[in-house]
């Protein structure tokens, strides 16, 4: 039987050289590529063609979320892995709603890695049991368009609904119906309250100083 041909994709050096090396002491499966940014797993995706991906979320530039919808454009069939620290609901779905088949944290054992490549590949989704309930939670919330995450986006950035409109080509009225509706799917009634529960559920992150503008 021929071996699972994997893609493995993460910004840090010494966790891609220890994924490789958990897997080469594994039959069945080969590593046929690597890469450390969005834009490169993309690329080592279209010259390769692998038969699964790992990916990791947090890269820089190009992140694992859009390397993933991008791969998928490509190639609808695509077997993709989400493989990360981060086990924050919003991820997780955010993950699998852009094609991912599975979920793993970085601390999963590496025999259970293994086998989710294996159930993957055979086209099965793999979510752990911890996030499956997380999932769920989060299907019964009313999901977040991708215009009000672009406007919370801009918002923990500290700026006001006139430079908002102004980056999204928008009216000011238009961000502040954003805004309502954001508040509403949240339950919550001001803009600090908003930006709380965006960054607890992981829809957004603090910028860092590279990232002011």
């Amino acid at each position: 039987m021929s071996n699972i041909r994997l893609l493995c994709v993460d910004d840090h050096q010494l966790i891609r050289t220890g994924i490789i090396r958990v897997i080469e002491l594994h039959k069945g499966v080969a590593v046929v590529a690597e890469g450390s940014t969005g834009e490169e797993a993309v690329e080592q995706f279209i010259r390769h063609r692998p038969d699964v991906t790992l990916m990791d979320l947090q890269m820089p530039k190009m992140s694992g979320l859009h390397a993933i919808t991008r791969i998928r454009q490509i190639s609808p069939d695509a077997r993709i892995i989400v493989l990360t620290m981060y086990e924050r609901d919003e991820d997780v779905f955010r993950a699998l709603d852009a094609g991912a088949m599975g979920y793993l944290l970085k601390d999963t054992v590496p025999e259970h890695l293994i086998r989710v490549i294996h159930e993957v590949h055979a086209g099965r989704r793999a979510v752990p049991t911890s996030l499956d309930a997380k999932l769920a939670a989060r299907s019964g919330r009313h999901a977040l368009t991708t215009r009000e995450v672009d406007v919370l986006g801009l918002l923990v950035k500290g700026m006001r609904n006139k430079e908002i409109g102004a980056i999204l080509k928008i009216s000011e009225e238009t961000v502040r119906v954003h805004l309502k509706s954001i508040f509403i799917k949240f339950g919550v009634h001001d803009r600090t309250a908003a930006l709380a529960e965006a960054l607890r559920r992981g829809i957004v992150d603090i910028p860092s100083d590279s990232d002011a503008l």
